[in-house]
């Protein structure tokens, strides 16, 4: 059995999906491409510019407009490293309005389709099986309760300095749940075929060591 060529990893906000993907691109040597990131940095775009963000064509206007790239880890908003800056909890809550539009999810497939091209990639996002890549070998879907996703971006946060509550990170979670199940346009949902892991409870190795024979036969 070869390696996958594709690998695709979905599930809800906080189920460790880009904890995952980083971690089997330095592994196994494939490329990253971080969806979500791309979303976020619209999303914080257009809070700069006053953009309203249920406004479908003044969010693809916007981002149209950008130049986005992924980099070595880092994203790009117009040449700037803002990395950091998307990293907020309300960079999450904008990343999934700004998601929601149709036009603004075509542009952002098409630009994650080009970058794929002659690469191994993994992929992290909310429709990477079941949209994006729907020809991928090997398809992911992570879960975990929405407690234990709050109690991980919880420590992420503050960690990083940020003064939130638990209550507050777990409220954010169930309303990103909500948000990404209920829009029209490609929702969160287990994709066919997909190996689906609750990681509930359980580190990045006992996920790894599950994907190892999958990976690298």
């Amino acid at each position: 059995m070869e390696r996958p060529e594709i690998i695709t990893i979905d599930g809800p906000a906080g189920a460790g999906k880009s904890t995952l993907a980083k971690e089997i691109a330095k592994r196994f040597g494939y490329f990253y491409l971080d969806s979500g990131a791309l979303y976020r940095a619209i999303g914080y775009a257009c809070k700069l510019k006053g953009i309203n963000l249920e406004d479908q064509e003044e969010v693809f206007n916007c981002a149209k407009s950008l130049n986005l790239k992924l980099e070595n880890g880092q994203v790009l908003l117009n040449g700037k490293d803002v990395s950091s800056e998307i990293r907020t909890p309300e960079a999450g809550l904008l990343a999934s309005k700004v998601a929601k539009h149709p036009k603004v999810r075509e542009l952002i497939i098409k630009l994650l389709r080009k970058e794929a091209k002659g690469k191994r990639v993994v992929i992290d996002g909310r429709d990477a099986g079941t949209y994006i890549f729907p020809q991928a070998q090997l398809k992911i879907f992570l879960t975990a309760s929405p407690q234990e996703r709050a109690r991980r971006r919880y420590k992420e946060l503050i960690s990083r300095g940020f003064k939130v509550s638990y209550e507050e990170v777990l409220k954010e979670i169930k309303e990103r749940d909500k948000l990404d199940k209920k829009r029209k346009t490609a929702p969160l949902k287990i994709p066919k075929g997909a190996l689906v892991i609750d990681t509930t409870g359980k580190g990045i190795e006992d996920v790894i060591k599950t994907l190892i024979p999958i990976i690298d036969p």
